[in-house]
């Protein structure tokens, strides 16, 4: 009852400059992350040899409990779902099939994803989908879809085309777009002399991947990029100006990734830009410290500045939204569920502002209540609403979910050996 009150009480409050918290809880329930599955096992997958990484991907920490199966993936994740309102997506990548342990990457099918798929639908959950080009023999030397060797492009070319049929699969089989977004290793550790070639080379293999065609209607295809990364770190081949000049001329989508830029660079700042010559465009929430490492997202100023940009701009319906972090120092579940209940509460910040208001203000040029207002709002009662959200989707206030996940990881994480 207490909580109530108070929600009454905020939405009062909110109610005087134009807001609807009513109207925005519904708004929110409609809005679906993904959720990345790599999380919970560190990237290792089900298809590496070993379970190790390359490509530039570490993830560092040696926190008891990581899943050691899909199986066990699987009841980690929907653990976590426990704990964070609305209902969702899950994004996978290629690795976590289940085959028989002789299926090549480039072999890959739908069937190798059987439980994955049951699973969401038992959940009422969308699947994303990423081909997985890292952690592979063929991989090793840094290059793959742009690699000299035409035997091994063309066995990516093979694997990535697996994988769009699989994310069609997906979103067919789901009533619900699979995006399959394509990143990959490839550059030079040292300056190279030609930086044209390889990227020739990539938009080759793209054009030979993206020949095939796929229906719209349950599938979208995304081109991510980096700024640089371990092992190439004086040249990327793909690069961000590569696939926004491929995905605006051959109508993909670009994936931002909030830890690929420059540690000064702001994807919020992209987003009003980019969303006026593409249709779609799909965001990979971390956090980055100094650099592309990929810690849990934080309720900090970027994401609430990427949140206000989808939901000022309303682009909630052209914008996917998937996390992207992996940090294996800490509970792997707990990180799941901080990340994503940050990024649900950047979101339904954004809602509760008086947009219009303030988009008044300043067309007409009072940029002194504009001010006055972007400066007040953030001491209003947001996290009364929050609450309410959260018991209306029946999951626990603030942080009440973490004694159950304590819990959780004594009686079932801590006993498993690695």
């Amino acid at each position: 009852m207490k909580n109530k009150h108070s929600y009454i009480q905020a939405g009062e409050l909110y109610a005087e400059i134009g807001v609807d918290t009513e109207e925005a809880l519904k708004r929110l329930a409609e809005i679906r992350i993904s959720l990345h599955c790599w999380q919970g096992d560190d990237v290792r997958g089900f298809l590496n040899s070993g379970g190790i990484l390359t490509g530039g991907i570490t993830a560092t920490g040696n926190y008891p409990g990581t899943a050691r199966n899909a199986c066990e993936l699987r009841q980690d994740m929907e653990k976590a779902f426990r704990y964070i309102p609305g209902k969702h997506k899950v994004n996978l990548h290629a690795i976590y099939a289940e085959t028989d342990g002789k299926t090549g990457r480039d072999e890959i099918e739908p069937v190798h994803f059987t439980h994955w798929l049951e699973w969401a639908q038992s959940n009422n959950l969308g699947l994303d989908f990423n081909p997985t080009c890292f952690s592979h023999p063929l991989s090793a030397d840094g290059f793959t879809l742009s690699h000299p060797d035409k035997k091994t492009r063309d066995f990516w070319i093979r694997h990535c085309k697996a994988s769009r049929r699989i994310g069609e699969y997906f979103g067919n089989q789901l009533k619900r777009k699979c995006i399959t977004n394509i990143w990959i290793p490839d550059g030079y550790k040292d300056v190279p002399v030609d930086r044209l070639a390889p990227r020739e080379r990539l938009k080759e293999s793209l054009d030979e991947i993206f020949s095939e065609k796929i229906d719209s209607r349950y599938h979208t295809d995304s081109l991510e990029s980096k700024l640089f990364g371990i092992g190439s770190e004086s040249y990327v081949v793909g690069s961000h100006e590569f696939y926004l000049g491929y995905a605006i001329k051959n109508g993909k989508a670009v994936c931002l990734d909030t830890g690929h830029f420059h540690p000064t660079e702001t994807v919020s700042n992209k987003i009003s830009s980019l969303s006026l010559f593409l249709e779609e465009i799909l965001l990979h929430l971390s956090r980055p410290v100094r650099w592309d490492s990929d810690h849990v997202v934080i309720l900090d100023n970027e994401l609430e500045e990427i949140a206000f940009e989808i939901i000022r701009n309303d682009l909630t319906e052209r914008i996917y939204i998937g996390l992207d972090f992996f940090d294996a120092s800490i509970n792997r579940i707990a990180a799941w569920i901080i990340g994503s209940r940050n990024v649900i509460k950047s979101l339904f910040y954004a809602m509760l502002e008086p947009v219009t208001l303030l988009k008044k203000c300043e067309q007409e040029g009072d940029y002194t209540m504009r001010l006055a207002l972007l400066e007040e709002m953030k001491t209003y009662p947001f996290g009364a609403v929050w609450d309410e959200y959260c018991e209306r989707s029946g999951v626990p206030v603030r942080e009440k979910w973490l004694p159950e996940i304590k819990k959780y990881e004594n009686d079932i994480l801590l006993k498993r050996k690695q």
